[in-house]
């Protein structure tokens, strides 16, 4: 692992971490990152930085890391801007390897000694190879480390999984988080880059591109200092694990607030979109499919066409997907002959069985389920299905039908899925189809499909990026 690499790994798999500002205070963020750190079950040693305490949440308090006898892997940083420098030249002085600065305070300010802050930090690391994450940030997280660097205890509540999101802004972190919690979507690493100082899009792209943890990268931006650096970033490493990102700040107003938000102009909305186009990078315009679309290509093989088949237990969500499938530029296939003679022999004639297919009339019968769905799912003309099947009292068995994909194993078509039922009643099949990795389910058909079209988007956007 080159020096770079090293680095980076060391800010995320740390064996000890300081908290520079660390308190008892509820006011203070010192006291929520400490809070983060322990009740998320961080195995190493933490260690807070206080001079004004001797214990903090029954951990000896050190004066400053000056002071520490032992090596400092990670610091977390929660003092005023204006102490920042000082602590910076302590942090380096003690061989510390990585930085998470939650402070704000900076270029995002509406004051030229933001700016100046800024640069004098940049000064001071920038001959190093240790890497900071921040300014002006709620920190980051590594699921699969136990490491809950933020100022929110509640993000170790997340689910292990391997999308790795990184973006400018610690709310969208939150709302992407809390979203994910309802729906068991688990990620590997969680990153507010806030103000960049010298961790930036790119030098994420690059670390979690080598990351065994991550298989997914999600992007919420703003706005970049460095476009290009980015995009060569990408292309270096192309379809070696999907990238998406959602992008904002493209009108006047949001580009303004981008500006005082990450101390960013945002720039033109369709510059950006062909960049991304070129280098492999799936643009998605909003928060829930950033989130489904990374669900989905993490857990789901891509389609080999754009060909889709809908199988509805009852018509309405049936219809409703098709036309946004249509609108998505998938084509609703004609089945062969083979596969409409097999569903006309499940299905009465009153029923629709063409595509999209009604399967109300079989809808408590399991067996027929899964006859239409095996049907469907050898149709050499189908490549890729979305499966519907809302609860009545009648059909509750009918999920269990789908154990079939259990065994299973060579399906190689992407299965959407909206398996709606009350809590309680399919939750448990349902999380096991998914974690099997056979079928990706979603709360409602519109969301069901537009991942299937996200999903032919990124490979056809896969064919299109050059090579090389």
């Amino acid at each position: 692992m080159d020096t770079k690499m090293s680095s980076m790994n060391n800010l995320f798999n740390p064996e000890s971490v300081a908290v520079i500002g660390a308190s008892e205070n509820s006011a203070k963020l010192g006291f929520h990152v400490m809070l983060s750190l322990t009740k998320g079950g961080f195995p190493g040693m933490i260690i807070p930085i206080n001079p004004g305490s001797k214990e903090i949440m029954g951990l000896k308090t050190f004066p400053s890391i000056t002071e520490l006898p032992y090596e400092i892997d990670l610091a977390i940083v929660v003092l005023p801007a204006r102490m920042v420098s000082a602590i910076f030249e302590e942090c380096l002085a003690k061989g510390v390897k990585g930085i998470v600065l939650i402070t704000a305070g900076f270029k995002e300010i509406d004051d030229p000694k933001g700016t100046d802050l800024h640069e004098q930090l940049a000064s001071i690391v920038n001959t190093t190879h240790v890497p900071v994450i921040g300014p002006n940030t709620f920190g980051m997280i590594n699921l699969h480390a136990r490491l809950n660097a933020s100022f929110t205890p509640e993000f170790s509540l997340l689910r292990k999984g391997t999308i790795g999101l990184i973006s400018q802004s610690g709310g969208m972190c939150h709302l992407l988080s809390f979203m994910a919690m309802r729906d068991d979507i688990g990620f590997s690493k969680i990153v507010g880059i806030g103000n960049r100082l010298n961790v930036d899009f790119a030098q994420m792209v690059d670390y979690l591109m080598h990351d065994p943890d991550t298989g997914v990268i999600a992007l919420y931006m703003e706005g970049i200092d460095r476009p290009r650096e980015l995009i060569d970033t990408v292309k270096t490493y192309k379809d070696k694990k999907p990238i998406i990102a959602y992008k904002t700040g493209i009108g006047d107003i949001g580009n303004q607030a981008s500006r005082s938000h990450t101390g960013s102009l945002a720039g033109v909305g369709e510059i950006y979109s062909g960049a991304f186009s070129q280098a492999g990078i799936l643009a998605l315009n909003n928060v829930e499919a950033l989130l489904d679309t990374a669900k989905a290509l993490a857990g789901s093989p891509l389609p080999n066409g754009s060909g889709v088949a809908i199988l509805s237990s009852q018509a309405g969500p049936g219809i409703a997907a098709a036309d946004i499938c249509q609108m998505g530029g998938l084509n609703m296939v004609s089945f062969t002959q083979e596969t409409q003679d097999r569903i006309n022999d499940i299905l009465p004639p009153l029923a629709l069985r063409t595509n999209p297919v009604d399967m109300g009339p079989a809808w408590y019968d399991s067996e027929a389920v899964v006859g239409i769905l095996q049907a469907a799912m050898r149709d050499e003309n189908v490549a890729g299905i979305l499966l519907f099947m809302m609860f009545a009292s009648a059909n509750v068995d009918s999920i269990k039908g789908l154990s079939f994909l259990l065994k299973d194993r060579g399906q190689k078509k992407p299965l959407i899925t909206c398996l709606s039922a009350p809590p309680g009643i399919w939750d448990e099949q349902v999380k096991q189809l998914e974690e099997a990795a056979v079928l990706v389910n979603f709360s409602t058909p519109e969301r069901a499909a537009r991942v299937m079209v996200n999903l032919n988007r990124y490979r056809s956007l896969m064919i299109e990026v050059p090579k090389g």
